[in-house]
């Protein structure tokens, strides 16, 4: 494989896990904790599938997928703002929940394939050797994962509205004395975050393997959880962390082909002994994650009466 490829290969890789990763941080911003991020990309790709397959559309296809995942942050953010539910149980439940809903509604659309969506032409700079496939190579939907990342650091960072969804992360209370309504702006940040899943699961099955397959997405919504900390909650940092993490993945694809004599389960879990590792690097400074973590992240805010 040569390097242009290669970079291709891990850029798409990735892709799905910035976008996922993306809305998480706006959510996790505002003081809520979703672990069913992976429930969520599970059924914005079947739906984002079965929309392609009927339409023939995927620009119909990932529009579909962005609003099941919005549809499923919805029922987390009922349970968890509206009902005062524990949100870390009921994101465990989302994702058990999502992956047996897409398994039962994908089952008729296995073994089906779609043509993956075409990678943008751009001419003269697209033929420029090396430089011109790596920058000008790829697929709209990656471009627009970078548009939608820097658009979310200049909206937290360079507006009154991201730094309201900082300060209702950081202090409910104080927020809610001020009239700012709490509950609300953390279901939008939920719903932002869902329909960043949908996108991220739609990408899976209708670019980077245009097919459906049961729990497809196999632990990427865990991996994107576990890129908002390795980040520590900037923006910037989660750039870095989903390419470094797509690098690992495509390492072991890219090794299982060449023969390398090591066993193919070892080299499957690589990825997670990535995450598994960084995680516990990261933890070890404890005063920069507690500088840019959330101070209320996971806990529940009841208005007073």
């Amino acid at each position: 494989m040569d390097p242009a490829s290669m970079v291709l290969t891990i850029v798409a890789a990735a892709t799905p896990l910035l976008l996922a990763a993306t809305g998480e941080l706006v959510t996790e911003k505002s003081g809520v904790l979703n672990l069913g991020v992976e429930g969520m990309m599970l059924v914005g790709a079947v739906t984002a599938f079965a929309a392609a397959v009927s339409s023939g559309s995927p620009v119909a296809g990932f529009a579909a997928g962005a609003g099941a995942g919005a549809a499923m942050a919805a029922i987390f953010a009922a349970l968890t703002l509206g009902l005062q539910a524990n949100q870390v149980a009921t994101g465990l439940a989302l994702t058990i929940f999502g992956v047996s809903l897409s398994a039962m509604f994908g089952a008729p659309f296995v073994g089906q394939a779609l043509s993956p969506i075409p990678r943008l032409e751009v001419p003269v700079l697209g033929e420029v050797p090396l430089v011109g496939p790596v920058l000008f190579g790829h697929d709209a939907m990656v471009y627009l994962s970078l548009l939608i990342l820097a658009g979310v650091a200049l909206f937290l960072y360079r507006t009154r509205a991201g730094l309201v969804i900082q300060a209702v992360g950081e202090a409910p209370d104080a927020a809610h004395a001020l009239g700012y309504r709490v509950l609300r702006i953390r279901t939008c940040a939920c719903l932002f975050g869902g329909a960043m899943a949908g996108l991220a699961g739609s990408y899976l099955c209708l670019a980077y393997t245009p097919m459906w397959a049961e729990n497809m997405t196999a632990g990427r919504g865990w991996i994107a959880l576990a890129l908002v900390v390795f980040a520590t909650w900037r923006p910037g940092r989660l750039l870095l962390g989903a390419y470094l993490f797509g690098a690992v993945t495509i390492l072991q694809l890219y090794a299982q082909g060449r023969g390398v004599e090591v066993a193919s389960q070892f080299m499957s879990m690589l990825p997670y002994l990535a995450t598994i590792l960084v995680l516990v690097l990261i933890s070890r400074d404890r005063t920069r994650m507690l500088l840019n973590a959330p101070r209320s992240i996971g806990t529940a805010f009841l208005p007073p009466r």
